[in-house]
C-alpha cells in the first residue's frame, strides 16, 4: 500500500460511481475525505490508535496553557486551516513526573486555588492630562533589574485562548504563535475578538463627568520581552477592543516601554489613558497576585491548561489525551491508519451521496458502512481489553503507596 490516499481516492470513486474526474475531481474528493477524517471520526469514536501523551515545558510565572493547534496544512485543491491538535485531555496528569490531581470543573478547582483580586489599590494620581502615567501594583519588589530564577511571585497575566489565535493567523497571517507577540504597536490588539481575551490587570479611574476610565492587559506580549504584556481600552463585542494612544515600543537599552505592564514587577510604564484623569483623582489598580512554586492540580477548562501554582520556573507537565489526526493528504502519515481505508473511503463517501441527494445509492451502503465501522471499533476495543482489570490485591490498587524507582524518595 504505497499510496494510502490514492486508494481512498479509487473506492470513494467506485462507491459514487464516478470513475473520473469528469463529473467529481480528486481534489474535491481530497475535501470531502478530510472532512469526514478530521470532524466524524473522533466525534462517532474515540479508538485506542488514537489516546496518546501530550507533554510540555512550564514558562516561569505564566499559569495558562492553550490547546496546541496544527498549523495551516496545504492539501490539494486548498488549505486546511488551524485546528486543534488534541480532542482534549484527561487524567492523569504529572509534573515531573509526579501525579497531580486533574480538574475540569472550574468550581472544584477555584475553591482549592481561588484567584483573589487584589482591588481598591491605589497605583497613581490623575494630575489632569491622560498620560503618562507610571503606575505600581505595590505587591512584589518594583524593581526593574534583572529577576533571578526560580521567580517567587507575580501577577497573574492576561490570557488569549484559541480562537483568538486562529483569527490572528487569518488576519495578519501571523503563523501558529501562542501566546501572541507584539513589537509594541498594538496592531494585534484590535484584531483579536472581544470574547477571546481575558484580562487578568486592570487600572481605573472616574473623568470629570463620572464616567468609567478603564485601562487592561490584552494577552499580547511583546516580543523582545515576554514579561511585559501590552495594556489596552477595552470595548464592546466582536471587535471593540482599542489600542491606547501612543502604542508602545520595544524595551532596549535605548527606549523605555509604553502601555505595558511588567508582570514580574508589578509596574506599568508610561501609560496613556483613552480620557483625560482630573487632577487628583485616585487611579486604582486590580490584579491576582500568586507565590509562584511547583504546579500541584491543573484545570482543563475551556480548551486550554490552568496550573496552580503559577509555575516558578520550568517544568515538564504530562496528560493523557485523544489525537486529532492530521489532514489524510501525507500518505506516509496516514499509513498507521492503513486499516482504516475502506471505513475512511465509506464515510467520504456517505458524504458525497448525502449532498447530491442520491439516497437510494446512500441508503443501499449503509449497511456496509456501519460493519466497517464496528470493525474499526471492534479492533480498538481488543487493545482495552488486554490490560487486565485491577483489583486491590494488585500492584496498581494502590497508587503511590510503593516506589518501584532506584531514584525515588
Amino acid at each position: 500500500m504505497t499510496n494510502l490516499l490514492s486508494d481512498v481516492i479509487t473506492y470513494v470513486r467506485r462507491i459514487i460511481k464516478s470513475p473520473s474526474n469528469a463529473v467529481i475531481t480528486d481534489n474535491l474528493i481530497i475535501d470531502y475525505i478530510n472532512r469526514f477524517w478530521l470532524m466524524d471520526v473522533d466525534a462517532r469514536m474515540q479508538t485506542f490508535d488514537f489516546k496518546t501523551t501530550y507533554q510540555f515545558q512550564t514558562s516561569p510565572g505564566v499559569d495558562q496553557y492553550n490547546m496546541p493547534l496544527y498549523s495551516v496544512q496545504t492539501e490539494p485543491g486548498g488549505n486546511v486551516a488551524m485546528f486543534p491538535v488534541y480532542q482534549g485531555f484527561l487524567g492523569p496528569a504529572y509534573i515531573n513526573g509526579i501525579e497531580m490531581p486533574f480538574y475540569t470543573q472550574r468550581s472544584y478547582f477555584n475553591n482549592l486555588w481561588p484567584n483573589y483580586n487584589q482591588s481598591l489599590v491605589e497605583a497613581g494620581v490623575g494630575n489632569g492630562t491622560n498620560g503618562p502615567y507610571t503606575l505600581f501594583l505595590p505587591f512584589l519588589p518594583n524593581s526593574p533589574a534583572q529577576i533571578n530564577f526560580p521567580t517567587s511571585a507575580g501577577i497573574i497575566r492576561g490570557h488569549v485562548d484559541i480562537t483568538g489565535i486562529i483569527e490572528l493567523n487569518n488576519v495578519l497571517g501571523s503563523g501558529n504563535v501562542d501566546p501572541p507577540l507584539d513589537n509594541g504597536s498594538g496592531n494585534t490588539i484590535p484584531v483579536i475578538p472581544t470574547t477571546s481575551v481575558y484580562s487578568q490587570v486592570y487600572f481605573t479611574s472616574t473623568g470629570s463627568q463620572g464616567q468609567n476610565i478603564v485601562v487592561a492587559d490584552s494577552g499580547v506580549f511583546l516580543s523582545g520581552a515576554q514579561n511585559y504584556g501590552l495594556l489596552m481600552s477595552p470595548g464592546p463585542a466582536p471587535n471593540g477592543n482599542t489600542i491606547l494612544p501612543n502604542g508602545g515600543s520595544l524595551p532596549n537599552p535605548y527606549a523605555t516601554t509604553q502601555n505595558t505592564i511588567n508582570y514580574l514587577t508589578g509596574i506599568a510604564t508610561n501609560v496613556y489613558f483613552p480620557e483625560v484623569i482630573p487632577s487628583g483623582m485616585p487611579i486604582q489598580g486590580q490584579c491576582v497576585y500568586y507565590q509562584f512554586g511547583i504546579p500541584r492540580a491543573v484545570l482543563w477548562y475551556n480548551n486550554w491548561l490552568t496550573l496552580r501554582a503559577p509555575p516558578n520556573t520550568q517544568y515538564l507537565v504530562l496528560l493523557d489525551a485523544y489525537l486529532t489526526p492530521a489532514a489524510f493528504f501525507n500518505s506516509t502519515q496516514a499509513i498507521p491508519f492503513g486499516y482504516m481505508a475502506e471505513y475512511i473511503a465509506r464515510g467520504a463517501a456517505r458524504k458525497i451521496l448525502s449532498d447530491t441527494g442520491d439516497w437510494e445509492q446512500f441508503n443501499a451502503y449503509e449497511p456496509l458502512f456501519r460493519e466497517q465501522e464496528l470493525l474499526v471499533w471492534k479492533r480498538s476495543q481488543r487493545q482495552w481489553t488486554a490490560t487486565r482489570t485491577q483489583t486491590i490485591y494488585s500492584q496498581d490498587g494502590f497508587p503511590n503507596t510503593f516506589n518501584n524507582s532506584a531514584l525515588g524518595i
